[in-house]
């Protein structure tokens, strides 16, 4: 009898178990569902609010309905730019090419200054360097010098063995373009150097500059030193220290004693060409201060380089501000004049004391330097000495055909009197 009673009651703990069981695993199953299915969970809230078979359909249309609605308002309150012109999509796109060339691998900038190689013996090479790329080593980008050992690979043929080096002898600013000189050894690094101190390596840039010199050639002797700029936005900038001032009476000028951190500048100018309120200059300097070309220019000439919106303020940090005509020529508006880039070129490197004798490169212009002389209408100084030849030769020719015109006339009129003499006789 035991038996039995202990047989039953199992029976029960079991199907009471179970009982439980199946009550539990469809809260589980339905808990899992809308965990892992949005679908199922949206079907679940509207089967809550609109029972029927129809509400997982009003659902999906109410969405693709309030999805069209977006599109329409986003559509609606987005403002229209206007399209960029061609020279402001010139000019954006160096601005995105520089910084490709930034952000590159060093294998890449190598192979770019490989293929724009001007020149290269046993102690020296001359390389264009690119818009927008630092000589000197810079932690955040790809630096010209951080890729001389891969160039100087390039430039023995890819020698296993090879012990070569390239070191940066006189640099450049990092907006600059132009002949960039690379020597071989420190011992030519040093020796440049000093023929550079005798001013016996000759370098020349061409720069764009807004305004024309007065007068149109002449030697900048006015030292350098930096200068706080106080204001609402304090920096430190490049500046003029001359040496002399006007007198009180304004007269005449009074020598001022000379400031212990001001540096000697020489600047030789001549304007090339000029046109619509811009001048085409070249420059050779005589000694090497931060940023002497555009201090030079920007305060002791008045007239800043095209694209140097460092210089072109002394009191605050704005983008450079041009003329109405300059922009029409160039095309651009104001709002777009931050992107123009500086118009400094190191145009031509002539250098004494080669293996192959002296050196003496000239470097093309880049193609956003040439676009801005095209657009300006300057001309360069062999096309002015053409064109003077050419009217030199037409002139000779129009002087020889009227002598002979005039010797076909005096010819004429002596045979005339000849006629009239005879046929009096």
């Amino acid at each position: 009898m035991n038996k039995y009673r202990r047989v039953i009651y199992v029976v029960d703990r079991i199907s009471s178990l179970n009982l439980h069981c199946s009550q539990i695993k469809p809260r589980i199953a339905v808990r899992r569902g809308l965990e892992t299915s949005p679908l199922l969970r949206g079907q679940d809230a509207d089967d809550k609010l609109s029972p029927g078979s129809d509400s997982g359909h009003k659902t999906r249309l109410k969405a693709i309905d309030l999805a069209r609605k977006i599109r329409q308002e986003n559509a609606k309150t987005r403002v229209k730019q206007p399209a960029a012109s061609g020279p402001q999509e010139r000019v954006m796109e160096l601005k995105r090419v520089s910084l490709q060339l930034q952000k590159v691998h060093p294998n890449v900038l190598a192979k770019h200054l490989h293929r724009s190689l001007l020149y290269q013996d046993d102690h020296v090479a001359v390389i264009n360097k690119p818009y927008g790329v630092p000589v000197q080593e810079d932690p955040e980008v790809t630096s010209i010098s951080s890729v001389l050992p891969v160039l100087s690979k390039m430039m023995d043929g890819m020698k296993v063995k090879s012990t070569s080096q390239l070191l940066p002898c006189l640099g450049l600013e990092k907006d600059s373009t132009g002949t960039l000189l690379l020597a071989r050894s420190e011992e030519v690094v040093e020796h440049i150097l000093s023929l550079n101190r005798n001013n016996q390596v000759q370098r020349k840039y061409w720069v764009v500059t807004v305004g024309v010199p007065v007068p149109s050639e002449g030697l900048i002797d006015i030292p350098i030193m930096e200068k706080e700029v106080t204001g609402p936005q304090p920096h430190y900038k490049m500046g003029l220290s001359p040496l002399f001032r006007m007198n009180d009476t304004g007269d005449g000028i009074t020598k001022v004693r000379n400031h212990q951190q001001a540096h000697a500048a020489v600047t030789k100018y001549r304007v090339l060409d000029s046109n619509s309120g811009c001048s085409l200059i070249e420059l050779q300097p005589f000694t090497g201060v931060k940023h002497q070309l555009r201090v030079h220019m920007a305060f002791a000439l008045g007239c800043p380089i095209l694209g140097d919106h460092k210089y072109s303020h002394w009191s605050k940090l704005a983008p450079q501000k041009l003329p109405e005509l300059v922009l029409r020529k160039l095309g651009l508006e104001q709002s777009k004049s931050r992107h123009l880039p500086l118009h400094l070129h190191a145009r031509r490197l002539m250098l004494p004391g080669s293996s192959r004798g002296d050196v003496n490169v000239s470097c093309p212009l880049p193609k956003y330097f040439m676009q801005t002389v095209q657009r300006l209408q300057f001309t360069f100084p062999d096309d002015k000495a053409k064109k003077l030849q050419s009217k030199d030769s037409v002139s000779q020719k129009s002087l020889q055909s009227n002598t002979r015109l005039r010797s076909s006339v005096v010819k004429l009129r002596l045979s005339e009197q000849r006629k009239e003499q005879n046929h009096s006789n």
